[in-house]
């Protein structure tokens, strides 16, 4: 009952209703609340409207004669004001709600109190020309002669405000406390008032009349509260009548004055129990939606409060995850570093070493260069020219070998002491800026929209939407159906369109169709599987006979050759090309007996018209039965031959011409197919072994034109096969 408390409590003081009074516009306020914020009217502030009132006492005087007699030593200290005290301020101060209030001030002494006004226990006057501003809707109301007694009080909400108390187990509060109030001590059973300590000795002195009230203790004053009894209703317009009629016009409770000689006289009334009872009933009712709605969001909280859990529990995961992808690119760049450094120390010493050894190889050539050279000085030096003679064609050849080894690319260093080692780490830097999040799921299992997925005849449409907060990014569908019969779920659309429609479906058939989203990362998961059930032929009557389930079908402009013209709702078609095309109906047949018609409307220069059913994948260009994808009979005027797959069989004597009917018979049943000729089979039965999906087919060529009858009786001389029975379907 914790979130009720807020209803219980009173829109301008915040405390629990004490007296609740009902406003004309539904909502309720404290009788004492309503006192405070009583607006005087601009006729009433005037000075003409003072003159005219007789009396040398203003209205702030009323309002004064009222606040004094709230602190008379006679009074308990709770009356309409409920003992607000403030300093003094003008009389036009503004309420929270925005209109004038007229403020209470600090009561006089208790001496002119009691000069002023006495007690007398009825409330004080209301200001002439008052009017109320509501503190939830703003709407002013203006009183009447009645003043406040002429709103109604709320007694149930007062009952319903006793009850709430008395359930709870905390400690009554006082009610004289003006802002935070303290636990009560005792309650005077007189004036039905909760006290603390220092309340009690301000507003309720032991003394005067005021000591023969009894004081009780504040859990005793509860139980005494809930065994008095409820006080009856009364009219607020005859106070001595209690209600006992309910006004429909004006939705609210009457006595019977008011139907005499009130302005209820000319109103609807009925019995105040039977409206009682029918309003109870409504309000049940309505609070049956309410609690739905309730429960509702209290399963959308608990759903919510799932999300935060597993936000968090996410949050987590993924922020280790994040953690452990970027420790595995810096493990991943140490590794590198060390890779690197290797290579650069390996250049280093490889460096050093060629260094090192062109050092020593100069140090050994510079050593005997100059132990040759001062062996020659000392040489020189030597005054015998004989002697001289005989060594110094040596020595010079040995000076101009040592020369000569010191020619070009002796003196130049083998090794650089750059090092041409350039780390390029543009390209990973650019790289590390543009690391960020990719989407690398796979998108959500879509939603079917049931309220716009339907089935109509043997075609079936299918509408789907991804999950509200999904923000996965979808990059097609795939849609799948079974083949009617329970069998493998099959492809039948792939694209980014969320709504599909599939033809030449079964006939009252049970098909389940699901769907799944792709992105880059793969498929999703399927949505939920929708099972439907397409529609069943009609059953055509024949005399008092009804036959089996046919079908209505037409030519189809999409599966048709450009070449082909289709006239007459697309029952009459002739071609604007001498070659033959391939036009076919929109209507697949797989189960059941089939009967259509064609008529000759125009048959000129003898052509060869082939009829017969065909495969969806069928070649349009050639006559029909050219390839492995149709089984038809082509006609002259003078014979026919049937052809599939390009081979032609039984020729039989018999032709067409302007006006003639060619018949096409389809058994499922005993898998064959056979043609007419204005009403007489034309040859043996043509094929038969037929499974699967046809569709009626035509070739024609500019030369024909031909008129289609489709849902046509089965021609009497035929007997269907024995498991067709009557009624049943594609």
């Amino acid at each position: 009952m914790d979130e009720m408390e807020e209803e219980l409590k009173c829109p301008v003081c915040g405390s629990f209703f004490r007296e609740p009074i009902i406003l004309p516009c539904s909502h309720n306020i404290c009788l004492a609340c309503a006192r405070n914020i009583l607006v005087q009217t601009p006729d009433a502030e005037s000075p003409q409207s003072s003159r005219a009132s007789g009396s040398g006492v203003s209205d702030y005087d009323y309002l004064d004669l009222d606040k004094m007699s709230l602190y008379s030593e006679a009074d308990s200290g709770y009356g309409s004001y409920g003992g607000f005290v403030s300093a003094p301020t003008t009389p036009c101060q503004k309420s929270p709600n925005g209109v004038r209030v007229f403020p209470p001030t600090v009561p006089p002494p208790p001496q002119a109190q009691h000069h002023l006004l006495p007690h007398t226990g009825v409330l004080p006057p209301v200001p002439r020309n008052s009017c109320l501003t509501c503190p939830q809707c703003h709407r002013s109301l203006t009183l009447d002669d009645r003043g406040l007694r002429g709103f109604p009080k709320n007694r149930v909400l007062e009952g319903v405000v006793d009850r709430y108390q008395q359930s709870k187990a905390a400690a009554l509060k006082c009610q004289l406390c003006e802002k935070s109030p303290r636990e009560a001590t005792v309650m005077c059973e007189q004036c039905d008032v909760f006290y603390c300590d220092p309340c009690r000795m301000r507003c309720h002195p032991p003394r005067g009349p005021l000591a023969k009230h009894r004081l009780v203790p504040p859990a005793q004053g509860r139980i005494s509260r809930r065994a008095s009894p409820r006080k009856t209703s009364t009219c607020t317009e005859h106070e001595l009548e209690n209600l006992s009629m309910y006004c429909v016009q004006c939705k609210t409770p009457v006595c019977y004055q008011c139907l005499e000689d009130g302005k209820h006289s000319t109103h609807e009334v009925k019995a105040l129990g039977a409206m009682w009872k029918l309003h109870k009933g409504q309000l049940s009712q309505a609070l049956n939606v309410l609690s739905d709605r309730a429960t509702e969001a209290k399963e959308f909280l608990v759903q919510l409060r799932n999300m935060v859990q597993h936000i968090q529990e996410n949050g987590v995961e993924f922020e280790a995850c994040l953690v452990a992808q970027c420790d595995a690119l810096i493990e991943a760049l140490n590794r590198r570093k060390a890779q690197l450094l290797s290579r650069v120390t390996k250049e280093h010493e490889h460096k050093l070493s060629v260094v090192r050894d062109q050092i020593s190889h100069c140090t050994v050539k510079l050593r005997q260069t100059t132990g040759l050279m001062e062996y020659c000085l000392e040489v020189i030096k030597e005054n015998d020219p004989s002697g001289f003679l005989q060594i110094s064609d040596a020595l010079i050849r040995r000076v101009h070998m040592t020369e000569n080894q010191w020619g070009k690319g002796s003196l130049t260093p083998r090794m650089s002491s750059d090092f041409d080692l350039t780390l390029d780490s543009g390209p990973l830097l650019q790289t590390i800026h543009q690391l960020d999040f990719v989407q690398m799921k796979v998108p959500a299992a879509p939603i079917l929209q049931l309220e716009e997925c339907c089935t109509q005849t043997n075609s079936a449409t299918l509408s789907w939407k991804q999950p509200p907060l999904s923000t996965i990014a979808v990059d097609g569908y795939i849609l799948e159906l079974d083949d009617g019969n329970g069998g493998q779920f099959r492809e039948v659309y792939v694209g980014i369109e969320m709504i599909c429609t599939v033809d030449g479906l079964h006939f009252n058939s049970t098909y389940k169709s699901r769907v799944k989203a792709f992105n880059s990362s793969g498929v999703g998961q399927y949505s939920k599987t929708l099972v439907m059930q397409t529609s069943e032929m009609s059953l055509p009557s024949y005399g008092s006979k009804t036959l089996a389930a046919v079908a209505w079908f037409t030519f189809d402009p999409a599966s048709a050759h450009p070449d082909i013209i289709l006239s007459n709702d697309n029952l009459t078609v002739t071609c604007n090309s001498y070659d033959d095309r391939v036009v076919m109906g929109n209507t697949g047949f797989s189960r059941g007996v089939h009967y259509w018609e064609m008529t000759i409307d125009r048959y000129d220069n003898h052509p060869d018209p082939a009829f017969g059913v065909a495969r969806a994948d069928v070649m349009k260009d050639v006559m029909l039965g050219k390839d492995d994808k149709a089984w038809a009979m082509y006609v002259d005027n003078n014979r026919s031959w049937f052809m599939h797959n390009n081979s032609h069989t039984n020729r039989t004597d018999g032709g067409i011409s302007k006006g003639a009917t060619v018949g096409v018979l389809l058994d499922f049943c005993r898998g064959i197919l056979l043609f007419l000729i204005n009403d007489e089979q034309q040859g043996p039965v043509a094929f038969n072994t037929l499974e699967g999906m046809y569709y009626p087919a035509i070739s024609l060529n500019r030369n024909v034109q031909v008129t289609l009858h489709s849902g046509l009786p089965i021609p009497d001389f035929y007997t269907p096969g024995e498991s067709e029975a009557a009624g049943s379907v594609c």
